[in-house]
């Protein structure tokens, strides 16, 4: 997906909110977007979301997109599986599979109770878990999310991160605003920092955290074949997520911890046989390591 000199103002008297913003988001990639508050964030977003239309500029190759909003509206009248059976109509889901689809996002974030409840009811909490469902539904391509962890309890914080790092390895992007410094950190982003309405990269050298020797571990993943009982792995020092999917099993771990992970795979047995290690970088390029 590519931005190519993006402006966005809300009045032809107006000051522009974003100026001139060139960027790429890679398949796989993870594209985190800083700046203060007021200096365009939100707005950049809704326009990479395609919530908002660019003023000038031309935005190309927008993947099906998954997007939380910095303000969800909380007031509606419906219950959450009617919103949810909605936004996934738009997405062009189909009625027999979309049902299935609802409860396991809202299982995934622990809100399967909210199903029936009027979004006019809910707390704040309640209503981000709906908010972020809803950008899961699809599956795939892009998940736009501003402040999407806010308000969340710390279960489905955890849930969010191992969606977008799945997202990732699956080749789809994330594009994400977050107040905390340390969110995501220890995955590989790409950084722009809004400033004056302009997006400039954030180098590795301005990167206060490769300067105090704390650059982000890199994350490894591990795809094998089982025919039996899976060792048990998610409690291993290092494991990030394990996801069984019938005779697959996907290990992400990181890179300090992958050695051992990989013994305990290959001591295993054999019934057990390893099928991949990649970078999450390179997860659904075909790039082996």
């Amino acid at each position: 997906m590519r931005l190519k000199r993006v402006a966005k103002r809300y009045g032809i008297r107006l000051p522009w909110v974003v100026s001139d913003v060139s960027m790429s988001i890679p398949a796989g990639g993870l594209v985190r977007i800083e700046g203060k508050n007021g200096s365009g964030k939100s707005t950049l977003l809704r326009v990479i979301a395609g919530a908002s239309q660019a003023s000038r500029g031309a935005v190309s190759g927008r993947p099906v997109t998954g997007y939380v909003p910095e303000r969800f509206p909380p007031a509606l009248p419906f219950p959450a599986r009617e919103y949810l059976s909605h936004i996934g109509r738009m997405h062009g889901m189909p009625g027999d599979s979309l049902e299935t689809r609802i409860d396991a996002c809202l299982d995934r974030l622990g809100g399967r109770e909210l199903a029936d409840v009027p979004l006019r009811h809910m707390s704040k909490g309640m209503c981000q878990k709906v908010a972020v469902a809803q950008a899961l539904l699809p599956g795939t391509g892009l998940l736009v999310l501003d402040e999407a962890w806010t308000g969340l309890d710390v279960d489905a914080k955890a849930a969010l991160d191992e969606a977008v790092e799945e997202r990732l390895a699956e080749g789809g992007s994330v594009v994400f605003v977050d107040h905390d410094p340390s969110r995501l950190a220890r995955l590989r982003a790409i950084r722009w920092r809004l400033e004056d309405s302009h997006a400039t990269e954030v180098t590795d050298r301005e990167d206060p955290r490769v300067r105090r020797g704390q650059a982000s571990e890199e994350i490894f993943v591990i795809e094998v074949a089982v025919a039996g009982q899976a060792p048990e792995l998610s409690g291993l020092p290092g494991v990030i997520s394990v996801r069984r999917d019938a005779d697959r099993l996907i290990v992400r771990v990181a890179e300090s911890s992958s050695g051992v992970v990989l013994g305990n795979l290959l001591a295993a047995g054999e019934w057990l046989r390893v099928l991949r290690v990649e970078t999450a970088a390179d997860a659904g390029t075909g790039g082996d390591r």
